[in-house]
Parts: structure tokens; C-alpha cells; sequence
């Protein structure tokens, strides 16, 4: 199991949560509302093929040789 692989799935478990939550809170807020429960199973599918997507694209940043290289704290140089 590579490293990026193993970073990105703790992420994932992050980034699901706060885009279950957000969804499902736009979701009762909206208009389809009284659908919920029917909609609510493209909203758990949705955002775990976008969480799947953004962790991916975050792990390798997130590595320890990208913070030697280019420092934590380079961008407020």
C-alpha cells in the first residue's frame, strides 16, 4: 500500500464527514426537502466519489518531503 494511498484514505474519512454534513444540511434546506429520504442516497454517493477525488489531490501535499522542500510556511513569504 503506497503512502499516498494510505494518507488519502485518513483523509477521506475527514472530508466525508464535512461533505456528508454539508449536503445533507443543503439538502434539508432546500426545496426538496419532503424527498429527502429518497434523496439521500445520491447525497452519501456524491460526496464520496467527490471526497474520493479530493483527498487523492491533497495526499501528496500533505507529505513530509514537500514540507522540507518548500516549508510550511513558505506562503506567507
Amino acid at each position: 500500500m503506497s503512502i499516498r494511498l494510505q494518507i488519502a484514505a485518513m483523509l477521506f474519512l475527514m472530508i466525508q464527514a464535512m461533505a456528508f454534513f454539508a449536503g445533507t444540511i443543503a439538502l434539508l434546506l432546500s426545496p426538496l426537502s419532503p424527498e429527502a429520504m429518497r434523496l439521500l442516497p445520491w447525497v452519501i454517493g456524491g460526496t464520496a466519489i467527490v471526497s474520493a477525488l479530493l483527498s487523492w489531490w491533497l495526499a501528496p501535499r500533505l507529505r513530509a518531503r514537500t514540507w522540507k522542500q518548500e516549508g510550511p510556511l513558505d506562503f506567507l513569504k
